[in-house]
């Protein structure tokens, strides 16, 4: 009997290790599934491409138009389009984000081959292709000899070099050579260059010189096409409505009375074996007048339609020449948009408005009187709130920064609960 115990202990003793040895198993099988991988240096990024772009479409660096310098675009070589690239990232002050990138496979035939792994992204910028016009990446070529009393002639193979630089080693700073080899983009590039210039024929080439009029006339109807649906609502209310809006002159309180009306039906029915159910009912209304009293802003001067469409139009003018346009042909565009006899738009009713606005501003500041403490006391605490308010910050970042340096293990411990514990440096101390 006894030996029979020792073995079944044994036998026990050996069900444990085994079990233990396959939960371990089980454990770093586990532990190698969630392995992650090590860190790409180049990720990739999130385009979002327009469905008219073919797959045929590449991404070419060429020359921006307002700083001069290589950028990022998309042409398609069956239609000839141009797109550029919008940044959108979030916002700063939201948690970090990131994206979650299924793999993608490509199918041929009957074979199915894995193009990306399925990947997590560190950053949650996205990048999203709207179509430009061609002609905005050929100005700054055209408007090169500006200080030129009598402009020159020239072939678009001559503008085109112009926007084709190259380094001093002679390495070309961007694909615009290689993208000319499209027929398609070629001809829309060349086509919108006759929008803006005049030309010549000589033999069987056309000579291209830029038109300031025509150039104008180009970016007025691109303005009136992006104000005629109305202005996106951050533009509208900070560069319409806030831009325009008058000085608050008083306010009107008017009693708005509410009639509440109440009926209220009685019926007494009596009911017999040989008598019908006869009903009688009496109709009674109340009236209650309730006086509801309404603020009504009065301002000291209201935009007209007329007004507010030429405010949009300026608004679209100032984001095309500040966006699209070289910063020498962009001011002097500005000035030739603002004289009534160089441009078809006349601004001047706009002018008056915003200067009778000024005017009404100022007498508003001016008939503010310096006694009224209590103004200077909303002052005061608008600062003193505003001050707070960047010590609160100052103080978040620097707790966000301490947290972000403190272990899993350390974090941990600090949840433990030590009430009813001896501090450490309670050991050390003197007995008494």
């Amino acid at each position: 009997m006894p030996r029979t115990t020792r073995s079944k202990a044994t036998a026990d003793s050996q069900d444990a290790k085994s079990s233990s040895s396959s939960s371990s198993k089980t454990k770093s099988s586990s532990g190698t599934i969630y392995t992650l991988a090590p860190q790409v240096e180049s990720p990739p990024n999130i385009f979002i491409l327009p469905k008219s772009a073919t797959p045929q479409s590449r991404i070419v660096t060429l020359q921006n138009p307002r700083y001069a310098k290589p950028t990022r675009y998309l042409v398609c070589p069956d239609s000839g389009f141009f797109y550029e690239f919008t940044k959108i990232a979030a916002p700063q002050q939201n948690s970090p984000r990131s994206w979650l990138i299924d793999s993608a496979k490509l199918q041929d035939g009957t074979t199915t081959a894995a193009i990306t792994p399925a990947q997590t992204t560190k950053d949650s910028e996205l990048y999203v292709a709207t179509q430009i016009d061609p002609l905005f990446l050929v100005l700054p070529a055209l408007a090169a000899d500006k200080k030129q009393k009598q402009r020159m002639f020239l072939s678009s193979d001559d503008h085109f070099d112009a926007v084709s630089e190259q380094d001093s080693d002679g390495k070309r700073k961007n694909h615009l050579l290689e993208v000319l080899q499209w027929p398609q983009a070629r001809n829309l590039l060349e086509k919108r260059m006759a929008a803006v210039c005049d030309t010549v024929e000589a033999g069987d080439e056309t000579m291209f010189r830029l038109n300031e009029s025509k150039l104008v006339e180009e970016l007025v109807s691109k303005a009136k096409r992006m104000s005629e649906g109305g202005l996106p609502k951050s533009l509208e209310d900070k560069f319409v409505a806030k831009a325009l809006e008058a000085p608050i002159v008083g306010i009107r309180t008017t009693a708005v009375i509410r009639s509440d009306t109440t009926s209220s039906t009685e019926s007494t029915s009596t009911e017999s074996q040989e008598e019908t159910t006869t009903t009688t009912s009496s109709l009674s209304e109340a009236t209650t007048a309730v006086a509801t009293p309404t603020a009504e802003v009065i301002p000291s001067l209201l935009p007209t339609p007329e007004i507010l469409s030429l405010q949009r139009l300026r608004v679209s003018l100032t984001f095309l020449t500040s966006s699209y346009l070289p910063p020498s042909l962009s001011t002097y565009l500005r000035s030739s948009l603002s004289s009534p006899s160089s441009s078809s738009v006349d601004f001047s009713p706009l002018d008056s408005y915003l200067a009778q606005l000024a005017k009404l501003r100022q007498e508003a500041v001016a008939s503010r009187s310096h006694g009224d403490f209590s103004r200077k006391r909303i002052a005061g605490d608008e600062e003193e709130a505003f001050e707070r308010a960047e010590k609160r910050r100052k103080k978040e970042e620097e707790e966000k920064t301490k947290k972000a340096g403190v272990s899993r293990g350390v974090k941990e411990l600090a949840k433990v609960n030590t009430r009813g514990m001896m501090k450490l440096t309670s050991f050390f101390q003197k007995k008494t």
